[in-house]
């Protein structure tokens, strides 16, 4: 024991002292004191392996070199624009929807500086936050009224705790719409870390409106129905309408909500040939008391929670205190205004970077894919087809056609070369199909086309 005390106490004396490792470290864009706690950790950590597996010390040379990747990799991990090369037009691991130019420019006006985020300016007095973009959501939507909390999961918590009260804590809802969202967060999960309490209906596949109908008892605060964006279901399956699923909560005096996801505002059949999302005003029009739909999904807008319907739920809602706590910020509020009004000027093409971006033509894809591959000028490079997805978790079903640039690289595999393109000095993500590495050009602005072409041909250079 004595041996081992030593050895260890041999080894802790061994340490590179904070200093000398700061002297060799080269921290790049990192501030100073940032690199500086990230090698005291480093050292403590090793520190503590000696005490507790009596390991020895790393040469000098090593722990440098390890603190150093410790250090790209934070900074690594800093928000940077990456080119989504994947065909996923709404990553949710590179931020979904991307912004126009309008909303882009609204959001450098309204950050610069101050603004007018809660004063009347016609009065001169403290005015209310949102009137204006709440105004252009409910008329684009067809609801009564409509808000904004900071994404869907909130907009139906705060649903949840004013429609499912103490006194009355059960929220209907089907057991065929129990499902989970992205990071794991499961709509059951939800709607319990709210108060309420679940009364599950039919079964996986098949639920019918007399489930819901003998349900309902003196303690039913809401009727749920949780619209299935992110899977489908086919075969042996059943379902109410909306329509049937209304007519049963006038009927009996309760409210119907509809958690839609999605949030499609345009007929998705007209946008490269989709199969049809339900819309919100398609909800509405159905006779749905609330809707709340995600606004960086198929709305093409920043992250945020979108809440319409009966103008007297709205108001309720805005009066509880946790809409204070939910409540989206001025950048928010300037990015989904210059959305908003796009959907008011042309409501069935209108100029939102993700609607242009599904409905982009083969042609214009095509023209732009050979025009990388002949500026490039590689044999390993080639103009393919995919077919692009909608992602984060909408329309699992939709295929749009798509052009692709497909790179086999020679004397190295594809996926040191994928790992490359994503370590470039402009991050390109592309993926693995058909043993060749493909860049999917409908997620690609037209604008990137020549740093993709610069990042192809280093990457084709060095390893060729």
């Amino acid at each position: 024991m004595g041996t081992l005390s030593n050895e260890r106490s041999t080894a802790l004396r061994s340490l590179p002292s904070v200093d000398r490792i700061l002297q060799e470290i080269d921290g790049g864009t990192l501030p100073r004191i940032l690199v500086t706690s990230v090698v005291r950790e480093q050292i403590e950590l090793r520190r503590e392996r000696i005490l507790s597996e009596n390991t020895k010390v790393e040469a000098f040379e090593d722990v440098v070199e390890s603190i150093s990747t410790e250090l790209t990799h934070i900074e690594r991990s800093r928000l940077r624009g990456v080119i989504n090369g994947t065909g996923v037009l709404l990553h949710t691991n590179l931020g979904r929807s991307p912004l126009g130019e309008a909303a882009l420019q609204r959001v450098v006006e309204v950050a610069r500086g101050y603004s007018n985020l809660e004063f009347d300016l016609s009065q001169g007095e403290r005015g209310k936050r949102g009137s204006f973009l709440e105004r252009c959501l409910a008329l684009s939507s067809g609801g009564e009224a409509a808000t904004v909390v900071n994404n869907c999961a909130a907009a139906l918590v705060l649903i949840l705790r004013y429609l499912a009260s103490p006194d009355h804590p059960e929220v209907v809802i089907s057991r065929g719409e129990l499902i989970e969202i992205g990071g794991g967060f499961r709509i059951p999960e939800i709607l319990e870390s709210s108060g309420s309490r679940l009364r599950e209906v039919g079964t996986t596949n098949r639920t019918r409106i007399a489930d819901y109908e003998r349900a309902i008892g003196p303690e039913t605060g809401m009727l749920l129905k949780v619209h299935r964006s992110n899977f489908y279901q086919e075969g042996f399956v059943e379902e109410p309408t909306l329509e049937e699923l209304v007519a049963l909560g006038r009927e009996r005096g309760i409210p119907v909500v509809l958690d839609l996801g999605s949030g499609a505002l345009v007929d998705t059949e007209n946008i490269a040939k989709l199969p049809h999302e339900t819309t919100i005003a398609e909800a509405l029009k159905a006779g749905v008391d609330l809707v709340c739909i995600s606004g960086d999904k198929l709305l093409g807008g920043p992250q945020a929670g979108i809440i319409a319907g009966k103008k007297s739920h709205v108001a309720t809602l805005k009066k509880n205190p946790l809409f204070r706590a939910l409540r989206c910020d001025k950048m928010v509020f300037a990015a989904l205004e210059e959305t908003a009004l796009a959907y008011l000027e042309d409501s069935e093409n209108p100029d939102v970077s993700l609607i242009n971006l599904m409905s982009e033509d083969l042609d214009t894809l095509r023209g732009r894919a050979e025009a990388i591959v002949r500026k490039v000028g590689y044999p390993g490079l080639r103009v393919g087809s995919a077919y692009s997805r909608c992602g984060g978790g909408t329309m699992p079903k939709a295929k749009i056609p798509s052009i692709t640039i497909d790179v086999n690289p020679q004397g190295i595999g594809l996926g040191e070369a994928a790992r490359r393109l994503r370590l470039g000095v402009i991050p390109i993500v592309a993926y693995l199909a058909d043993d060749e590495l493909k860049i999917d050009l409908r997620t690609v602005f037209s604008n990137q086309d020549d740093d993709l072409a610069s990042a192809l041909a280093e990457l084709l250079r060095v390893v060729g």
